[in-house]
């Protein structure tokens, strides 16, 4: 499966990475805009939102490839890593 975070703390990403390859997810992590953001996207399974930590613009342009490509959406307000592991194990049955 592969997660794409949006949001979150930049000291925080890397344990986010750590997190998801537990649950055996491959990752990408944006807690910065990037030039390109919805290419970057690409063809993930879910897209993670850390919605107290990230910019309207990337909220919407997250949300606009997801409605384009089909992909699920998970909200959280917050950015820890309780609330990732709660989101993997909700979005990761199989692991």
């Amino acid at each position: 499966m592969s997660v794409v975070i949006v949001g979150g703390h930049d000291r925080m990403v890397r344990q986010y990475m750590d997190i998801c390859k537990k649950y055996n997810c491959k990752s990408k992590v944006f807690t910065q805009l990037p030039g390109n953001f919805k290419g970057q996207i690409g063809q993930a399974d879910l897209i993670i939102l850390f919605t107290s930590t990230v910019s309207h613009i990337m909220v919407n342009g997250a949300v606009q490839e997801a409605e384009k490509n089909k992909i699920s959406i998970a909200r959280s307000h917050s950015s820890s890593s309780s609330a990732l592991k709660r989101i993997l194990e909700e979005y990761c049955h199989a692991c």
